[in-house]
C-alpha cells in the first residue's frame, strides 16, 4: 500500500456535547450585525444635456436666410426653443435631486491570499435586497443612495467565504459576521476581502485492478471547543466509476481523511449471512486513514488555507475479512427466551484500541439471535446498549421489554431511564470469533456532587440561594483522546438537579467543562477523591464507577471590564475593525469562557461577569483567532504574552486592551 499528497496553492497561480442548551448571553456581544436604519434608494440624477444644432440644420438656415423677403424672427423661435432644453435638463426639481443625507458607498473586492481583484462579488445593505451590486472587472463597486449613519453590509461570491467567526459553534462555520460601517460624506473607500474555498480530491486504487466505485471518503476536521482540539466529521463523498472523490467549498483548516470499509464486490460492509456467516469466507478492504494508517494517531492531516487544492490518494489492499459472533445478555444470564420482543432499541458500535469509534457495523441476526460482524485482522471493542430500566426478558442475549432511548439534539437520553449497556475487548487474528459474551447491566453512573460555597465577605447574598433552587451550571464532555465527537453514542443519559449532576458514558477518558447559567455564581475546585479533574481527565468504565466528584460553586465571584484604547474606541467613518478577547485563568478550573468579540459601535467597554477570584491572562486579537486556550503549548505558541490580571472577589477591574491596531 501506498499514499502520496500533493499539495497546490491558489497563491502560487493568483470555541463534546452540551447535555442542556447554552446560554451564554453574558460573554456574547453583537458580532457586527446591526440593522439597517433606512433602506437605500437606487438611482441617479439626470446627467447634464448638451444640444447641438446639426449641421444641416445650419444648411437650411443660411439658405432660408438668403431668400429676398424672408423674416428673421420666423426662423428664431423654434431655434430658441431648442436651445432653452438644455437649461432646463439642468436644474431638475426637487424630486429628482440627491438628498443630502444620502451618499454613494464605493469601493473595491480582492482575493484576500492573492490581492487580486475579484469581479462580480455581490456587495449589498444587509435587509436591502434593492441595494445589492456586482464589483465590476476590476472589483470595483458603487452603492449609490446610501443613508448616512450605521450601516451593515454583506459580501459574497460563489467560491469564497467572508471573515470567519471565533468560535465554531453550529451555524457559525460557514457565513462570518457582516461589516458594521460607519456612512459618511467624507469616508474613504471601503476595501474589503474574501478567502478562497478549499478543496481535496483524490482517487481509490485497489489492489485487485477493480475500479472502486461507490466507496465512501469520510473527511474530519479538527475544531476547538470548549479551549480544546478535537476531530469532529464534515462530510462525506463516494468515489465515481473512476475511484475518484472530491470535497469542495472548505473553509481554512487541519483535515483528515478515511474510507469506509468494504466487502469485495460490495460498497459497504452490510452483509451478514443469515444463521451460518462463521462459515463463510469473506474478503474486503479495511477502513484506511490517509494514507494508510488503522487510526487517527497515525494518519497524516492535510492543512488548507487560501485556495488550497490537495490531492489525497488511497491504495487498498484485499484481505480477509473474518466473521464476529457475539451474544449479548445480563449479566449472571444465558440462553433465549422465545416469547420476548424484538431488540430493536439497542445499539452496537465497534471500537479500536483507544476507544476511536470505527465504521464497521454489527448487524442482529434473527435465527441465531446474535450480533454479527464482518471484520479485518486487528484489536476491537464492541460496545451494546439501549435505553429504559433493566427489568425486561432476554432475546439471544439482548434484554427486551425496555423503553426505547430517544435522543435530542445535544445526544441525550430525555426518557429519564439509565438504561443498560455492556462491551467486550476481542481480537482478530487469521480466524472467525465466534461465542464473544457480552454481559449486560446498568451502566455505572458518574455523579458530580455541587458544594455551595458562600464567602462571608461577599455582598452577593441571594446568588446561592438563587442557584440551590435551580439548575445553576451545566457540563460538557470531550474526550480525552481528540477522538471524533461520537454523537449520541457517547452519553446514554445525563441529568441535572439543583444539588447534584449524574450521566453515564461509554467506556473512556473524559475532559469536563462547564457553563455557569447562574447569574453571580462562578466555578471553583472540581476534585474527584485526590484527583484534580481540572488537570486530569476522568476515566469511566462498564464495571467500575468513578469516585465521587465535588464541583464547588461560589458567590464571591470578580468582575473585568474590558476597554478599548481611546485611539481605537470611536466609531469612525469605513469599515469598523472587531477585535477577539479570549479571558484565560491561570489556576485549574473547568469554567468556560468563551471567546468574546468587542468593537466601538457596542460601546468600548466589554464587561465579563462571574469569574472566580483568581490570576488571569487576557489576550487580544484583531482578527478571528480560534484559540486552544487550555493547551499550554497553544498558549507558549502565540507572538504576545497577554496581560495577566487579578480578579478580586467581588471586584470590578478595569483593563484597557493592549497590541490591537486600527
Amino acid at each position: 500500500m501506498s499514499g502520496k499528497a500533493v499539495v497546490t496553492s491558489r497563491a502560487d497561480l493568483g470555541d463534546r456535547i452540551p447535555f442542556l442548551s447554552l446560554e451564554r448571553s453574558k460573554w456574547r456581544v453583537d458580532q457586527g450585525k446591526s440593522q439597517c436604519i433606512e433602506g437605500a434608494e437606487r438611482g441617479r440624477p439626470a446627467g447634464r444635456i448638451r444640444l447641438a444644432v446639426p449641421v444641416a440644420w445650419m444648411s437650411v438656415l443660411v439658405f432660408v436666410f438668403l431668400l429676398p423677403g424672408t423674416r428673421l424672427h420666423a426662423l428664431q423661435e423654434p431655434i430658441q426653443e431648442s436651445t432653452q432644453e438644455p437649461a432646463a435638463a439642468t436644474a431638475p426639481n426637487s424630486q429628482d435631486q440627491v438628498p443630502t443625507n444620502r451618499v454613494t458607498v464605493q469601493g473595491a473586492v480582492h482575493n484576500g491570499a492573492t490581492g487580486v481583484p475579484l469581479p462580480r462579488a455581490l456587495v449589498e445593505i444587509e435587509g436591502d435586497a434593492e441595494t445589492g451590486t456586482l464589483t465590476d472587472g476590476e472589483g470595483h463597486f458603487e452603492l449609490p443612495n446610501v443613508p448616512i449613519g450605521a450601516q451593515t453590509i454583506r459580501v459574497a461570491k460563489p467560491g469564497f467565504r467572508d471573515r470567519p467567526y471565533a468560535a465554531e459553534e453550529n451555524g457559525l462555520q460557514s457565513e462570518g459576521p457582516a461589516h458594521s460601517v460607519m456612512v459618511s460624506a467624507q469616508m474613504p473607500g471601503l476595501n474589503f476581502a474574501l478567502t478562497p474555498d478549499n478543496a481535496i480530491h483524490g482517487r481509490i486504487e485497489l489492489s485487485s485492478g477493480d475500479p472502486a466505485s461507490a466507496f465512501t471518503v469520510i473527511l474530519l476536521k479538527r475544531l476547538v471547543r470548549f479551549g480544546r482540539e478535537v476531530w469532529a466529521m464534515e462530510s462525506n463523498a463516494r468515489t465515481n466509476g473512476d475511484g475518484a472523490y472530491r470535497f469542495g467549498g472548505l473553509p481554512d483548516g487541519v483535515y483528515a481523511l478515511l474510507t469506509q470499509p468494504a466487502l469485495e464486490s460490495e460498497p459497504a460492509v452490510n452483509g451478514v449471512t443469515t444463521s451460518s456467516a462463521s462459515n463463510v469466507a469473506r474478503s474486503g478492504y479495511a477502513s484506511v486513514f490517509y494514507p494508510e494508517a488503522r487510526d487517527l494517531a497515525g494518519a497524516s492531516l492535510i492543512r488548507l488555507s487560501g485556495g488550497t487544492q490537495a490531492e489525497a490518494h488511497f491504495s487498498l489492499a484485499l484481505e480477509p475479512f473474518y466473521a464476529v459472533t457475539a451474544f449479548a445478555a445480563p449479566a449472571g444470564r444465558t440462553g433465549a427466551n422465545p416469547r420476548a420482543a424484538d431488540p430493536s432499541a439497542y445499539a452496537a458500535s465497534l471500537f479500536d484500541a483507544s476507544g476511536q469509534i470505527l465504521p464497521y457495523t454489527a448487524q442482529y441476526d434473527g435465527p441465531t439471535r446474535s450480533l454479527q460482524a464482518n471484520l479485518p485482522n486487528g484489536n476491537y471493542m464492541m460496545l451494546v446498549h439501549g435505553g429504559g430500566d433493566n427489568r425486561g426478558t432476554e432475546l439471544g442475549g439482548f434484554v427486551s421489554g425496555l423503553t426505547e432511548l430517544t435522543v435530542n439534539e445535544a445526544g441525550l437520553g430525555v426518557n429519564g431511564g439509565r438504561g443498560i449497556a455492556g462491551a467486550a475487548e476481542f481480537t482478530v487474528s487469521g480466524h472467525p470469533v465466534t461465542g464473544l459474551h457480552i454481559p449486560l447491566g446498568t451502566p455505572q453512573q458518574a455523579t458530580v456532587h455541587l458544594r455551595f460555597l458562600h464567602s462571608t465577605d461577599s455582598s452577593n447574598t441571594t446568588a446561592l440561594s438563587a442557584a440551590q433552587n435551580a439548575q445553576p451550571v451545566t457540563l460538557n464532555i470531550d474526550e480525552a483522546n481528540g477522538a471524533p465527537l461520537n454523537s449520541s453514542e457517547n452519553i446514554w443519559s445525563m441529568n441535572a438537579r439543583s444539588d447534584a449532576i449524574t450521566f453515564s458514558a461509554q467506556p473512556g477518558a473524559y475532559w469536563l467543562s462547564a457553563v455557569v447559567q447562574a447569574k453571580g455564581v462562578c466555578v471553583g475546585s472540581f476534585n474527584a477523591g485526590g484527583a484534580n479533574l481540572a488537570r486530569e481527565p476522568l476515566t469511566l468504565s462498564m464495571t467500575t464507577a468513578p469516585p465521587p466528584m465535588e464541583l464547588t460553586l461560589r458567590d464571591d465571584c470578580g468582575t473585568l471590564s474590558l476597554q478599548l484604547p481611546g485611539a481605537l474606541a470611536s466609531f469612525l467613518p469605513g469599515d469598523e475593525p472587531f477585535y477577539t478577547v479570549y479571558v484565560v485563568p491561570d489556576f485549574d478550573t473547568i469554567q468556560d469562557v468563551p471567546p468574546m468579540t468587542v468593537h466601538p459601535s457596542s460601546g468600548p467597554t466589554l464587561t465579563v461577569d462571574g469569574l472566580a477570584p483568581g490570576s488571569y491572562h487576557v489576550y487580544s486579537f484583531d482578527s478571528p483567532v480560534r484559540l486552544a486556550y487550555r493547551d499550554p503549548a497553544a498558549l507558549a505558541a502565540l507572538a504576545t504574552a497577554g496581560q495577566q490580571v487579578t480578579v478580586s472577589a467581588g471586584v470590578a477591574t478595569n483593563v484597557v486592551l493592549e497590541g490591537l491596531e486600527r
